[in-house]
């Protein structure tokens, strides 16, 4: 009986296709593998999603050719892809597309230069390099480098150290002293970093239930879920590398996520120092060539432990055993573009198709995470000291409306947190600001007429940069000059009012002149090795005061940091988003983690202008439970998640009055197909109104049952097409709905 391969083609159709398995391809078509197949009088790329036997398909064509000796995507890979294109609302080929680097997609060849290998016997028997010496000195000199290098040598490394040619190296190829060949090597972005071995520490009895716990689910290659809450520095982190030490000891593999490319390079370091060449690291600042390396080496199992951010949770380690997440609770998890995954979701439905386990860790848990382990869903362990009992560090809440009032003018900094910045300097002792708001101002306005410079294409102001010179939209892009004078009433007067963190880094140099200042945010670490090098140098005590947005407010561990400034908590506070209090909550407590953490005690000042918001209480007593407990009972009231799924459905295009009447059909098909249980919210302008020149509008439906929810979504996005011009975006399990 005939085999039919049912495959998605490389472009954005949501269907599945079946084409027939010719004889010449039996056993080299299976699943993952990627194929060439007639696709409207042209060939076309596609995935292999199974391969069956089944009666002649009328008209049923061939595939073409088979591109892969083995499969690029594993079975149980395959198997989360399609659970994402389902739960997700995405076509299978974008969901195909963000688990593979762009260099294999894109048939990228790893680098194999050619390598020259001596043969000493026939060498010696010729007479040595000392008898060409005399006819061919370049020859001999290729003959004396390989030689002393007692091993295969790149050939381009070896010409240059001999002087010598291609050409004579050929000719000793041609004498039988040479083998050239090609060999392919896998390129180190991490080479030359100098790693100190590491040994497990002993476990605190807390760590130890968390520890056996583990290994027992490991040895029985049993799926489970463990949330480890520990406090900041309660040492999670070793709970993850003895963890991956007994998966590796069961021959099995290990994936680790963290949140931030920032954390990588520190991350990679302690991961490297305890488990060495079987290290492997994912992330998107590296480079498509070292990417595929980093890639193959997991693949074939030359490196067993994956690093990474959230796309890798992909990695293709064979025998996965266990998945870590670290800092669960983190919104960079979630991706913003189709397919919008939430990684740590995705990493807990990968444990379960492969039977692995999965550990959450977090100081400051996600609501929905905590509440799963409350209902027995996830297995709790608890780390509720810091390593060597160190305590939290002391918070102090400082109201800046009393120091404005004081001052008499506005201000920015607090009496209290210059007085202990001058005091930590002075000790030598090191100091992180946090402000999660980049750019010099949020705003550029006149002080004559009060005219805001708002971007063309989206519905938000812009923000100036460089000291005020320019001012770009930190939403699509869009930047420029910024304007001598006033656009509206030609007034000269503009003006910057409000902080971002290049204005703080600059008048922190005026405050603390001869002091180095570093900065960490989204426009100064552009560059590759940004992360790494800023950090390095902050380790290395370059740097006296690191300031920055969210990326220095978690997992990073500097013991001669002892103050930690949050030079305004209230940023998040305000947005309309019902997690603003928990992502406020969540930075205040892991940035004030970050001080105290050797053995000089530290402390943490909160300049706030809501001192009383319940967030910010709960964060100055570093109070987990609190905040839950408040934070639990507001959603239940008011049915948002984990009570209730919501699926957040935009509605975008370039003309405002057909979108938004669109959307109202759009949620009236919805409301008519709806279940019990489900209910239609909206249509509604987005909070963001217009994005990239797109005017937007917002229907959000909310139910409990996922499958209900996914049928009557798919029956409308199915069957209700937009017209020409109008897009529509599906996200479920939104973060954020602006």
């Amino acid at each position: 009986m005939p085999r039919f391969a049912s495959v998605v083609l490389e472009i954005p159709v949501d269907k599945q296709f079946d084409f027939l398995v010719p004889p010449e391809f039996e056993g080299a078509v299976a699943p993952g593998v990627r194929v060439r197949v007639p696709f409207r009088s042209r060939g076309l790329s596609a995935y292999v999603v199974s391969v069956a036997e089944g009666r002649p398909h009328p008209g049923a064509k061939p595939i073409l050719s088979v591109r892969d000796r083995r499969p690029v995507i594993g079975e149980p890979v395959m198997r989360l892809a399609e659970w994402m294109a389902s739960y997700y609302y995405c076509p299978l080929p974008a969901a195909i597309r963000c688990i593979l680097p762009s260099g294999v997609r894109a048939g990228l060849a790893g680098k194999t230069p050619l390598f020259a290998a001596a043969d000493p016997a026939r060498v010696m028997a010729e007479g040595g390099a000392a008898a060409l010496r005399p006819r061919a000195p370049k020859q001999a000199r290729i003959l004396e480098e390989l030689l002393a290098g007692g091993g295969p040598q790149p050939v381009q490394t070896l010409l240059r150290r001999a002087g010598a040619s291609l050409a004579a190296a050929r000719a000793l190829e041609r004498k039988g002293l040479v083998t050239l060949a090609r060999r392919r090597v896998f390129r180190d972005p991490w080479a030359g970093g100098e790693i100190v071995a590491s040994a497990p520490l002993a476990p605190t009895p807390d760590q130890a239930r968390a520890l056996v716990y583990t290994a027992k689910a490991l040895a029985q290659r049993r799926f489970s879920v463990l949330l480890l809450h520990g406090v900041t520095g309660s040492g999670k982190t070793e709970v993850y590398l003895q963890a991956i030490d007994e998966t590796l000891k069961l021959g099995r593999g290990a994936i680790m996520l963290v949140p931030e490319i920032a954390l990588t390079p520190q991350t990679v370091e302690g991961f490297k120092a305890r488990f060495g060449a079987n290290v492997a690291v994912l992330h998107s600042r590296l480079s498509a060539g070292e990417r595929l390396d980093e890639w193959e080496k997991v693949r074939d199992g030359r490196a067993r432990v994956a690093v990474g951010a959230r796309s890798a949770i992909f990695a293709p380690v064979p025998d996965l055993g266990l998945i870590v997440v670290d800092e669960e609770h983190e919104r960079t998890y979630k991706q913003e573009e189709t397919p919008r995954y939430h990684a740590r979701d995705v990493a807990v439905m990968r444990g379960k198709i492969e039977g692995a386990v999965v550990i959450l860790g977090s100081a400051t848990p996600s609501v929905e995470s905590y509440r799963n382990a409350l209902a027995g869903k996830y297995r709790l362990f608890r780390l509720p000291r810091r390593i060597e009992n160190r305590p939290l560090a002391p918070v102090t809440i400082v109201d800046m409306r009393q120091e404005i009032r004081r001052a008499g003018r506005m201000t920015f900094f607090s009496r209290r947190l210059l007085s202990a910045m001058e005091d930590r300097l002075e000790k030598g002792e090191q100091i992180i600001l946090f402000l999660n708001r980049r750019g010099f101002s949020p705003i550029l306005s006149c002080r004559r007429c009060g005219f805001v410079q708002r971007c063309p294409d989206c519905s938000i102001s812009l923000t100036a940069h460089r000291e005020g010179e320019t001012m770009c939209c930190h939403l699509c892009g869009f930047s420029g000059r910024t304007p001598a004078r006033c656009p509206q009433c030609g007034s000269p007067g503009i003006r910057f009012p409000g902080l971002g963190t290049q204005k703080l880094e600059l008048m922190v140099k005026k405050l603390f002149p001869g002091r180095t200042v570093g900065r960490m945010d989204a426009d100064s670490m552009a560059g590759k090795d940004a992360h790494a090098e800023t950090l390095g140098a902050f380790k290395r005590g370059e740097i006296q005061i690191l300031l920055g947005t969210q990326m220095i407010a978690k997992g990073l561990h500097f013991p001669n940091v002892t103050l930690v400034g949050v030079v305004c908590a209230d940023t998040a506070l305000n947005l309309p988003d019902f997690r603003a209090s928990e992502t406020t909550f969540q930075h205040l407590t892991q940035v004030a983690g970050r001080a105290g953490r050797g053995a000089v005690p530290g402390e943490v000042i909160i300049q706030t202008y809501a001192p009383a918001h319940p967030a910010v209480t709960a964060a100055g007593g570093q109070d987990f439970e609190l905040f839950y407990a408040r934070e639990i009972a507001f959603r239940e009231e008011l049915g948002y998640p984990p009570f209730n799924r919501f699926v957040a459905v935009t509605l975008r295009g370039r003309g405002g009055e057909a979108v938004r009447w669109y959307s109202r059909q759009f949620a009236k098909a919805l409301a008519a197909a709806a279940t019990p249980g489900i209910r239609v919210l909206g249509p509604a302008p987005a909070p963001i109104a217009r994005l990239k020149g797109h005017y937007r509008w917002q229907v959000v439906v909310r139910g409990k049952s996922v499958p209900d929810m996914n049928a009557v979504l798919r029956e409308v996005t199915g069957g209700l097409k937009p017209p020409k011009g109008i897009q529509i975006v599906v996200d479920a399990d939104p973060l954020a709905m602006l």
